[in-house]
């Protein structure tokens, strides 16, 4: 626990970006913005050009109300003024095999929501089921660190004598039910618990990511032996996967890719929604999906150890070790030298380079002039057609969003393990014909997989506007395409 003197709220006031959130005069926008676009929908990653997009939206709606004067810069340049070092609330990167900037929350930005969330008056504050919770915790300890075999056994009756007893009253018609009152604090008690659980998933991710920043920082300094490295590095690995968060983390994941569990809380949560006393609450709709919100969190977590497991063995796939010495010699001078430069800024020369050389190139070789060949043009007088053409369809250009198409899939696949795109068309009907037909085809993505059933034809149907405006119904026969999670 953080002890709260003097000092240490000082420096977290001064260096925590949480807390820099909260000083900021942007504070406002830049809250309720990461709020609407990444924790309501629960994004974990978006593209600098969806994100700043859809900034730029926010921007041009608060200028209409506040004047040109309120936020005068562009969204992608706020946006990268947020992923700085001095700010933190963003995290910057870019996705091996691509040039385009990604983005995503820090653990830090999320924590200053969830605080902000916290602030307003809740209509109901119940209290019992975190008292329960609290007694259920330590009765779950007590019992699971008892050695002696008599105790447990003694427990054990005592539970199946109060089971015993709950059955007989059962039947003999005296059933208890939970009041609303028990209802809507146990239903809060959970939500509140949802929340944080998917808070947690990125501090988790956070973690391993500074696990992988300091294996590859240990890379680049390494002077002694290759052995010698890998035993230290898998051994911070393996340290890291036996600590208590690690087994806490892998527990928890175990559990959600159980099938079995993911059907009882999908029943569970149902039943629950459906009560009356819960509705009244006006719970969100995404409730009902929670539980793959969770699982999409845990795969981002698993894709980070993945990448770090990948990092691995790309160094132990090294073959030109030896044979390439010299040439790491040199990066290892580079990044050592950028190492030791990144806390502090430099100020004088920091790197020489040779000057550039000019490519010499001789009179004779250069070619001969080769004469133009003139070309023939046939006298034929064109004549006018009878068909009246708009010449600005010719101007006209079709851009496909296939960011939208993507998220559509990955919607779809939260309640589906496997969706065909006839089916997908049907919910979300084509609204650019033909092209974004193709475009679904093009698409590929880590989330979800598509096959091809080439013994099996679907029609698809669209509908278009001719060149007069009138609707017309349009069809295409393919082979039936599945996408799945």
């Amino acid at each position: 626990m953080v002890t709260l003197d003097y000092a240490t709220l000082d420096g977290l006031r001064n260096h925590h970006p949480a807390w820099r959130l909260l000083r900021s005069d942007h504070a406002p926008l830049v809250a309720s913005f990461l709020h609407r676009v990444f924790v309501v929908p629960n994004e974990r990653v978006m593209a600098a050009a969806d994100l700043a997009e859809a900034l730029e939206d926010e921007l041009y709606a608060l200028r209409l109300h506040l004047g040109e004067a309120a936020f005068p810069k562009p969204a992608l340049e706020y946006l990268n003024d947020w992923a700085e070092p001095e700010k933190g609330w963003l995290r910057k990167f870019y996705r091996t095999g691509t040039d385009e900037a990604q983005f995503d929350l820090t653990p830090a930005t999320e924590k200053a929501i969830a605080w902000l969330t916290q602030l307003s008056e809740r209509q109901f504050v119940g209290t019992e089921s975190r008292l329960l919770t609290l007694f259920d915790l330590l009765k779950q300890m007590s019992e699971g660190s008892e050695a002696d075999p008599a105790k447990r056994i003694a427990e054990l009756h005592k539970k199946r004598d109060a089971i015993d007893a709950e059955i007989a009253k059962v039947l003999a018609g005296e059933v208890s039910l939970l009041d609303d009152t028990a209802v809507k604090d146990r239903f809060q008690q959970f939500m509140q618990g949802a929340r944080e659980l998917l808070t947690d998933f990125r501090e988790v991710e956070h973690n391993f990511r500074q696990l992988d920043r300091r294996v590859r920082e240990r890379i680049a300094l390494w002077e002694g032996s290759k052995g010698a490295l890998l035993e230290d590095i898998m051994g911070e690995r393996d340290a890291i996967g036996d600590s208590d968060q690690g087994k806490s983390f892998r527990a928890l994941w175990d559990f959600l890719l159980s099938s079995r569990r993911q059907e009882e809380l999908t029943n569970l949560l149902d039943q629950v929604l459906a009560l009356p006393a819960v509705a009244e609450l006006n719970p969100d709709t995404r409730t009902r999906r929670v539980h793959y919100d969770w699982m999409e969190a845990g795969e981002q977590t698993q894709r980070t150890v993945a990448a770090l497991s990948q990092q691995l063995r790309r160094f132990l796939d090294d073959q030109a070790w030896l044979e390439n010495r010299r040439i790491m010699d040199i990066l290892h001078g580079i990044e050592s030298k950028a190492l030791a430069l990144r806390s502090i800024a430099p100020t004088g020369t920091v790197m020489e380079m040779a000057a550039a050389s000019a490519d010499v190139v001789l009179a004779m070789e250069r070619p001969l002039f080769t004469p133009a060949s003139k070309p023939m043009i046939t006298e034929i007088i064109l004549q006018a057609g009878d068909e009246n053409i708009d010449p600005s369809r010719l101007f006209e250009q079709v851009v496909v969003d296939k960011a939208r198409l993507t998220r559509h899939i990955r919607h779809a696949l939260q309640d589906h393990t496997q969706i065909s795109l006839r089916e997908l068309i049907t919910n979300q009907p084509l609204q650019q014909g033909l092209a974004e037909l193709i475009a679904y085809l093009q698409l590929g993505s880590e989330v979800f997989s598509s096959v091809v059933d080439e013994d099996t034809t679907e029609s698809i149907r669209w509908q278009t506007a001719d060149m007069e405006g009138q609707t017309l119904i349009r069809s295409a026969r393919l082979p039936r395409v599945i996408f799945m999670r």
